[in-house]
């Protein structure tokens, strides 16, 4: 019999939507003689099953659906949700709790990688990282003054929503003037914000998963390069303000660094699923400094998306990508 794949997306964060077209992705990629898949759609305490147009309630105190008198339970759970509660820890400790197996890492690890500030701090602690230099304030809490930001991380600066994505309420601060507006919609998108010091150079983000053989591998790396925008925001994501370069054009011996760097974030942080590593290369060709930008636990899953760019780069297809997570926990 096929397995029960339940694809779950929306949440509660501004890229509900962008979640969603990541499932219908996720959907399209799926060996469908071997799994049964039916997308769960999640905001609130609602979450349902769409199927042909009707929508079927989940029952959260086992996860299952009745539809023509019959109750569907799952095998397996894929979320591809961006943000809470899909990608900080929060449905995974559900899933913990009821039994489901679920394609990312656990609530540890998730509820680590979106706090950009926590998940910095602890990187810091291996010598083989870089790191950008960042200071954290919460709403309620009395702000450093505009001078005393500048003067620890500089200007131009990045100011963004410390528990969140990249795509929505990030600002690159060029003046001091800008520091406490941009502080402010940062705040609309999360309760706490990150200000840190700009990195300038090469754009670049490398994809990695686990196959069921427990071995950890990468796919090939993508360069980005935006187009009439500031940084790699909402428009230069989905509104084709970048162009994405798979393989990117940097030196083997670079790529190979790279590579080498996100397979040891991944096994040190005991991930699991696929993940995205961004990062920024500055110095010379060849030898350049590898920072680290952000971890991506539920990177987006469309076929314009980098994960399925680089999977069609690289040696897998998506489909046994998808398989080998699914079997490695079930």
């Amino acid at each position: 019999m096929k397995k029960q794949i339940a694809i779950i997306a929306g949440g509660d964060s501004s890229e509900h939507d962008v979640s969603l077209r990541s499932a219908a992705g996720i959907l399209s990629f799926m060996d469908s003689s071997k799994y049964e898949c039916y997308i769960v759609e999640q905001h609130g305490r609602d979450m349902h099953v769409n199927v042909e147009g009707q929508q079927y309630p989940i029952d959260l105190n086992d996860f299952s659906f009745e539809k023509e008198g019959v109750r569907r339970t799952f095998d397996f759970a894929y979320i591809t949700i961006h943000g809470t509660p899909g990608e900080n820890g929060i449905l995974q400790g559900y899933f913990d709790l009821i039994g489901l197996p679920y394609n990312t890492s656990d609530v540890l690890v998730e509820a680590m990688t979106f706090n950009k500030f926590a998940l910095n701090n602890f990187l810091r602690s291996f010598p083989e990282l870089h790191i950008s230099d960042s200071l954290m304030v919460r709403k309620g809490m009395a702000l450093p003054s505009s001078e005393e930001i500048v003067a620890r991380v500089g200007l131009p600066c990045f100011v963004k929503p410390n528990a969140g994505g990249s795509s929505f309420g990030v600002t690159k601060v060029k003046t001091i003037e800008e520091v406490v507006p941009a502080i402010e919609k940062a705040m609309n998108e999360s309760d706490e914000v990150m200000i840190e010091r700009l990195l300038v150079g090469t754009e670049i983000t490398c994809g990695c998963f686990r196959r069921k053989s427990g071995e950890v591998v990468t796919f090939p790396i993508t360069e980005v390069v935006v187009k009439g925008v500031e940084f790699f925001d909402y428009e230069a994501k989905y509104e084709g303000k970048s162009d994405e370069i798979t393989p990117a054009r940097i030196a083997p011996e670079t790529a190979t660094r790279v590579s080498a760097m996100t397979k040891f974030i991944y096994e040190q942080m005991g991930c699991y699923g696929i993940i995205r590593i961004d990062y920024i290369l500055s110095g010379e060709t060849g030898h350049e400094q590898i920072n680290l930008l952000e971890i991506n636990t539920t990177p987006g899953m469309t076929p314009a998306s980098f994960i399925p760019q680089q999977v069609r780069a690289s040696e897998f297809q998506i489909a046994d990508v998808l398989s080998e997570i699914i079997e490695g926990k079930c």
